[in-house]
Formats: structure tokens, sequence, C-alpha cells
């Protein structure tokens, strides 16, 4: 009967975390820009920024959800305008994933044209959502 109850649990346990990782999975966050933090840069992000907003993701090489994340994200860059992309690898930019907490990829960032993040998905991102952003939060 115990082994019946503790399987009980395993199973409840793993719907719960089932469910509640799949909502939470690519939802786009918005970031408060007003609270002093860290602006990334063109020297940071080996190319220029964005006129109005620039979409930055985080991949790594065995990353499969960044293949559709890069597609979404270019997509984005290339029909909105003053919207530009940059991918970064995280194997080549540890010490940047560290400081900003990139826990796992894909991750995406969306920055103004000052280089303040006002928007940050882990997982792959909703287009809706990454427009809406764009939008509202934007110039």
């Amino acid at each position: 009967m115990t082994g019946l109850v503790v399987c009980a649990a395993v199973l409840a346990a793993a719907t719960v975390f089932g469910v509640w990782h799949r909502r939470a999975d690519g939802r786009l966050k918005k970031v408060d820009g007003s609270g002093g933090e860290r602006l990334l840069g063109a020297a940071e992000l080996g190319r220029a920024l964005g006129e109005r907003a620039t979409l930055v993701q985080f991949s790594s090489a065995y990353c499969q959800q960044c293949r559709a994340t890069r597609r979404v994200l270019a997509e984005l860059a290339g029909t909105s305008e003053g919207v530009a992309r940059v991918e970064l690898d995280v194997e080549d930019r540890l010490e940047l994933v560290r400081e900003l907490n990139i826990l796992r990829t894909p991750t995406v960032l969306v920055l103004d044209r000052a280089g303040r993040i006002v928007g940050r998905a882990a997982g792959r991102p909703d287009r809706a959502a990454l427009l809406a952003t764009l939008d509202e939060r934007l110039p």
C-alpha cells in the first residue's frame, strides 16, 4: 500500500511540474527598465544596436529549440523597421551568461535602443508576445 501512495505522489508531482513547465516555457516576461540595470552595447554584442530595438538570442550548439527561435527572430528583425537581431553562443560568452543569469538555451532578451533589457524569455518565445513587446514598450 505504501508503494502505491508513493507512486501516486510522484505521478502527481510530475504532472504539476509538467503543466507548470509547459506554461512557463518561452513566456516573455516584461522587465521594468527603470531599475538602473546593466546596459548591453555594441562592444558586448559584436554589432550595433538596432535603432528601435535589438533581439538577443543566447544559443548553444546542441539546442534544438534554438533553430526555431532563430527563424522567428530573423523574421521579426526582417519585417520590423529598426529592429536588429544578434545571436550569441553561450560557450563563447560565459562571463556575460553568468552576469545575466542565463540558465538555459534559448534565452531571448529584448533590448531598447539604449541597450536596456525590457523583455526576457527562457525557451522558444511566442512571436505574438515579441511583437506586442516591441509595439507597446518601444517607440
